[in-house]
């Protein structure tokens, strides 16, 4: 009996090339991302991490390569008919809805996916009762799962910086997504905010979520990613396992100096 065929990457960036004007953004980049995983891209500012970000998800034009998704190309297709395929995106600023409550920002997040419809809600249909109900289920269930059951009736705004930022990703996750990028979502927080980021994370993986991932926390990167993709002047330098990339030479050389590398090397 033949061994059984590898699993498809869930996402698959082919030679990505990104000119813009007489600079290289990108040069030939090449990864892939497994189902079930998270995976990180990493760098100095200028390596092209959000570059790639921003074309896998439609915000910019490749100059040269592929992306697939699922097995599908994602060539000339915009940012929503890329999320609607199930990649979704969030962005370095917290994205609430200042005005509305913490349940009510979750629940506006579950709406996207609803199919009752406005009529549907104005005329009060029975479809619409019961998914309204089930809507209101998952928004308490979604803020349970980062740890902001107790801030629902609380003003977004109100909340901590750290908590603003794990109700935004659990808005971004709202629409179950197979594949879920994170552009910096430690930034800005302490330890005891970005300890409960990683374990979001890891709680929305361990669900079957996805996760591609730009940070410059290298402590968090190392304990949470199972695989980095490092970046330099826009062509990937190392790939691995943390393990891996924390010992390769050119990493280190490259990208990392003395403060880094002693944060990379910290114990997971």
């Amino acid at each position: 009996m033949s061994a059984a065929t590898p699993a498809r990457p869930l996402l698959e960036v082919e030679n990505l090339a990104v000119h813009i004007g007489g600079l290289v953004a990108i040069a030939d980049m090449s990864f892939a991302v497994p189902a079930g995983q998270v995976v990180s891209l990493i760098g100095p500012n200028g390596a092209g991490k959000t570059t790639a970000f921003n074309v896998i998800s439609g915000y910019m034009r490749a100059t040269a390569g592929r992306i697939r998704f699922e097995g599908s190309d994602l060539a000339g297709l915009t940012p929503e008919r890329i999320a609607a395929r199930g990649l979704t995106r969030s962005f370095q600023r917290s994205s609430v809805f200042a005005g509305c409550s913490v349940f009510e920002n979750a629940l506006m997040a579950l709406h996207l996916r609803g199919r009752a419809g406005l009529l549907g809600a104005l005329l009060a249909l029975p479809f619409a009762r019961r998914e309204e109900k089930q809507l209101h289920a998952e928004a308490e269930a979604l803020l349970a799962l980062v740890g902001l059951a107790d801030r629902a009736a609380r003003p977004a705004d109100s909340l901590a910086y750290g908590e603003q930022r794990r109700l935004g990703i659990a808005m971004a996750a709202a629409s179950r997504p197979r594949l879920l990028l994170l552009d910096e979502p430690a930034a800005g927080l302490n330890p005891t905010e970005t300890e409960a980021l990683m374990a979001l994370l890891r709680a929305l993986r361990d669900q079957g979520m996805t996760v591609l991932l730009v940070e410059h926390d290298m402590a968090m990167v190392m304990r949470l990613s199972d695989h980095i993709v490092v970046l330099n002047q826009g062509r990937i330098i190392a790939a691995g396992p943390p393990d891996a990339v924390r010992r390769d030479k050119a990493v280190i050389r490259a990208y990392l100096g003395s403060a880094a590398e002693e944060a990379l090397h910290a114990e997971a």
